[in-house]
């Protein structure tokens, strides 16, 4: 019995340090930035470890006001691949944390 009470006692401490890694680590990936393009770099979004749109850049040679619709699907486009980038990012930075396990509810 007093093995297992040491064993969950260990279990706790490695989880509490495994918590705070992962706080840490929450708060480096707000610092990490990725960026994607797309109508050949015309349009460029950056967006960080938080899943946020920290800035979008559209040269002037994309904006039509002929065809509004392509520039839509440009900027959609670009800032969809911020996002999926900048969660890959995190997946990447969090399997690292725990060894390739993989937790349900982290991050």
């Amino acid at each position: 019995m007093m093995k297992q009470m040491g064993n969950m006692g260990n279990m706790m401490k490695q989880a509490q340090k495994l918590q705070s890694k992962m706080l840490k680590l929450q708060e480096e990936l707000s610092e990490k930035t990725v960026e994607a393009s797309s109508g050949g770099g015309m349009i460029k979004v950056v967006a960080n470890g938080k899943q946020q749109i920290i800035s979008i850049q559209i040269e002037k040679e994309v904006v039509d006001p002929e065809d509004i619709e392509m520039l839509q699907d440009l900027v959609l486009s670009a800032v969809n691949d911020a996002l999926t980038r900048s969660q890959e990012m995190v997946s990447g930075e969090m399997s690292k944390l725990t060894g390739g396990l993989s937790i349900p509810g982290l991050m």
